[in-house]
This record gives C-alpha cells, sequence and structure tokens, in this order.
C-alpha cells in the first residue's frame, strides 16, 4: 500500500538529491560546467569514489549531463540539464526560506536543547 507521500513532487525532489554531497555538486555544477577534477577541487571533501558515485546518480535522475570529448586523454564535462537547473532555481527559493526562518528555527532549538532548571 503507497503512503500519501509517494505521490508527493516535493519528496521525489528530495529522493533525487538526498546524499551528503549532491547539494554541494548541484551549487557547483550552476555556476559552470565542470570537469571530474575541478568538481573535486571545488569540494575538497568529497572522496573520488563518492563525486563519481554521486555524479552517476545525479546523470541517472536527469539532472546531470556528461559529455565525453574524443580526445586522448578523454575530457570528461560535467553540467547540468534543463531538468537540474530548474532544481537549482527551486532549490534557490529554499535556502532563501531557510536564511529568513534559521534564527527562529535557532533560537527554538537552544531553548529546547537548554538543561531544564532544577
Amino acid at each position: 500500500m503507497s503512503k500519501p507521500t509517494d505521490n508527493c513532487g516535493f519528496a521525489a525532489a528530495i529522493k533525487m538529491i538526498e546524499g551528503k554531497w549532491k547539494v554541494d555538486i548541484l551549487c557547483e555544477l550552476g555556476t559552470a560546467s565542470r570537469r571530474f577534477g575541478r568538481l573535486r577541487q571545488a569540494i575538497p571533501e568529497i572522496s573520488e569514489k563518492m563525486l563519481a558515485q554521486q555524479l552517476r546518480e545525479l546523470e541517472a535522475d536527469g539532472l546531470v549531463d556528461r559529455k565525453v570529448y574524443p580526445e586522448l586523454p578523454a575530457k570528461v564535462v560535467y553540467s547540468l540539464t534543463e531538468r537540474g537547473m530548474a532544481l537549482n532555481t527551486a532549490a534557490d527559493a529554499l535556502c532563501r526560506w531557510a536564511e529568513q526562518f534559521s534564527p527562529v528555527a535557532e533560537a527554538s532549538t537552544q531553548v529546547y536543547a537548554a538543561p531544564a532548571p532544577s
């Protein structure tokens, strides 16, 4: 039996970007197309294995395009697809929302995290 959220567009979008590094990769590719090495330099905390895996998943979801140029050595360039650009635009609104309300969220978190008075 399916849950009500199974058909929710927001849930589908979250599934596409779940993973520690996908948002960082999408943000980097939102500024310009990049080769693998440049992406790795832009996100130094990510391992090569994880970057390759996350790029494959983003490509499979239709968010990232991988173009191979027939050169020696092979040149591979990653860029956002139209779908990926649209997702970045939508994510921008979510980022603005978080910036607007994060002080409120931080304050409420501190209230609940404070030790109870004795």
